[in-house]
């Protein structure tokens, strides 16, 4: 469990929702840029809490005609 920061804190209360969900919703949608202009914080600062938060980031490069599927498991598995 990370101890967020009242920085964190109130990012979390500007989002409505917690940061481990916010974060890799926002950086997919908007990138690194747009995910830090939204929430208010430096790229730095943003960089810094997905490394806190253990979120990867990766970017794809897809030649013409190819495509690529993100798919989300749940639960925990065993």
């Amino acid at each position: 469990m990370v101890k967020k920061t009242v920085k964190m804190l109130e990012a979390e209360k500007k989002l409505k929702r917690p940061l481990e969900k916010a974060l890799p919703e926002l950086v997919n949608e908007l990138g690194l840029t747009g995910a830090a202009k939204r929430i208010g914080v430096s790229k730095a600062t943003l960089a810094y809490w997905l490394l806190k938060f253990q979120i990867q980031v990766r970017r794809v490069a897809l030649a013409p005609g190819e495509h690529l599927e993100v798919k989300r498991v749940s639960g925990t598995g065993t």
